[in-house]
């Protein structure tokens, strides 16, 4: 759109070679908050969205994206015939019960550390939340980056610290990284369980099983940047579904969502991305690849309310199994499948289905105090977006 800048004005470092502009954090979000440029585009898309033939449903398959359309009230600027539908996109609202139950049965045994991602210290499993396991005791930590655990390590040789990794492809490298470390520092008291989660899969079940009504996919641009683009060409060729990549941004959305408009109004069914200013086709292959030497797909994956998805997961190489958490530990590890709380529709909601709005015990038995569902616990989870940002207060 004329007048959006894709970047603001960086700050140039001097160097004695040359004068290299070093991109700020400011960067990223500086004119992409934009009212007046927000409403241009609620107009546009007001105004084409009169020629589109019936209600068109958009798959926001990221958690990130369902927390900028409620924060910044975007649904509100869309026209009744342009629906927003959530996805599958949050790495912990997937974790099944059995997995989190993996993280409790393993924090409990003595001189454990365990170490996760701060969004997991609450889900709920059937013995109970990591939360709960710190109150009787256990020691859980959360990191920001899963190389803290390196110093976590050397800082407590007598224990076994055990890194509890999550995330979709985002994540995956720098948990790669660690292993890496790891083994090049000699570091021998750290076992890692992985639970990094594939976008790709997740979207091929939904439009595979035809029980979710999705006719176009706004696609997480933090993912793109490690894989590329290129994750989302099956979509537009094998089910015509149009898939456009998107920043977190509310221009970020509103042009990913004119540009979805574009392709319905002319018929066509194509990749585009929104988010050029860091996602390239190819992505990052030097993160690709550390990821590859390291871990290998799973043959397939329990999604929290969703099911078993094929190869929607990925572990560790059989070589690196001294590492492995899942090996050391197998003979203690609960592996029965748990469904949730018979009133939480969590998997009904990741799979496009239902609204929050539409459980019977959303903001009230179920909220962030006391979470039933793991849609509620997460930050990025789809429950937890319309409890903060809907009709009720935190």
């Amino acid at each position: 759109m004329q007048g959006v800048r894709q970047l603001s004005t960086m700050t140039i470092v001097k160097t004695e070679a040359r004068s290299v502009p070093k991109l700020e954090l400011v960067d990223l979000y500086e004119g992409f908050r934009n009212p007046e440029v927000i409403r241009a585009f609620a107009a546009r898309i007001a105004q084409k969205a009169q020629k589109l033939e019936k209600t068109f449903r958009i798959m926001e398959v990221c958690g990130g994206h369902t927390h900028t359309l409620m924060k910044y009230g975007l649904t509100q600027l869309l026209p009744a015939n342009v629906e927003f539908i959530h996805g599958p996109g949050c790495p912990v609202c997937i974790m099944p019960k059995e997995r989190v139950d993996h993280a409790y049965t393993l924090v409990m045994m003595p001189d454990v550390i365990l170490v996760t991602l701060g969004d997991m210290i609450k889900v709920p499993g059937s013995l109970g939340s990591l939360q709960d396991a710190r109150a009787r005791g256990a020691d859980v930590r959360y990191v920001y980056s899963p190389l803290d655990v390196l110093a976590i390590a050397r800082e407590n040789p007598a224990k076994k610290i055990i890194f509890f990794a999550i995330g979709f492809e985002t994540t995956t490298p720098m948990t790669a990284a660690l292993l890496e470390a790891l083994i090049a520092q000699g570091i021998e008291n750290v076992a890692l369980h992985i639970n990094h989660v594939t976008v790709p899969q997740a979207m091929h079940l939904l439009l595979a099983d035809g029980q979710s009504a999705i006719d176009a996919f706004v696609g997480p641009s933090h993912v793109s940047v490690i894989t590329g683009s290129k994750i989302y060409a099956p979509f537009p060729r094998d089910y015509g579904t149009p898939v456009v990549v998107a920043g977190f941004e509310p221009v970020d959305m509103m042009e990913a969502i004119e540009m979805l408009i574009d392709q319905r109004l002319e018929g066509r069914s194509d990749l585009e991305v929104q988010y050029k200013r860091l996602v390239s086709f190819e992505g990052n292959v030097r993160a690709q690849s550390m990821v590859e030497r390291y871990m290998e797909p799973r043959e397939h994956f329990r999604w929290r309310g969703i099911g078993d998805i094929a190869q929607s997961a990925l572990k560790l190489r059989a070589q690196f199994a001294a590492y492995d958490a899942e090996v050391l530990y197998a003979s203690i590890l609960p592996n029965t499948p748990i469904d949730d709380h018979r009133l939480c529709i969590c998997g009904t909601i990741l799979r496009g289905q239902a609204k929050p709005h539409d459980c019977k015990v959303f903001g009230t038995a179920c909220k962030p105090s006391s979470p039933l569902g793991s849609c509620m616990v997460s930050s990025e989870g789809a429950c937890a977006a319309y409890y903060r940002y809907g009709t009720l207060k935190m």
